[in-house]
């Protein structure tokens, strides 16, 4: 199946949404907020052994986490979640939460953001993939992506201590 729209809705084979590296993540939209009318996004996230995004807000939405692939630690608040696949989280929209790979293989997460339009932030905030690319060398450019997630009611606080 292509990627493309029915008389009934929209669909996207593995591979086909838009791609990006952010914080050495492979990040593809499998579903924009075009796709749905607005109502959510969907994206499929592979993190690295170790990797995940840092801590952070949303101030308009909500996202609902699965794990397709190895084992992931949640933190939601103050409470750390293992999650091994299949398991689905859930972190409401003000609530400090973030995902890291526990394991010693590259994880998948598959991520429901409600209402659609977030992922926008990644598509601007990332560095574009293309078949065969891997994560960009050296240090991503925090400052930028604190400045870009701004503008999507994205708050990134200082790791504690700062």
């Amino acid at each position: 199946m292509s990627e493309g729209k029915s008389s009934i809705g929209t669909h996207t084979a593995p591979g086909e949404g838009e791609s990006v590296w952010l914080v050495g993540d492979l990040i593809e939209v499998r579903l924009s907020a075009e796709d749905t009318g607005g109502a959510y996004s969907m994206i499929e996230e592979t993190t690295p052994p170790g990797g995940g995004p840092p801590p952070h807000r949303h101030a308009n939405e909500d996202e609902a986490f699965c794990v397709l692939e190895g084992e992931v630690e949640f933190l939601l608040g103050e409470d750390t979640v293992p999650a091994g696949v299949g398991t689905c989280v859930h972190a409401p929209r003000g609530t400090l939460h973030t995902f890291r790979n526990a394991g010693t293989s590259p994880s998948r997460v598959l991520a429901v953001i409600t209402p659609g339009g977030f992922e926008r932030f990644f598509l601007e905030a990332g560095e574009p993939a293309t078949e065969g690319s891997s994560a960009p060398e050296g240090e991503p450019d925090v400052g930028r992506i604190v400045e870009i997630g701004q503008k999507y009611g994205l708050e990134i606080p200082p790791p504690p201590g700062q």
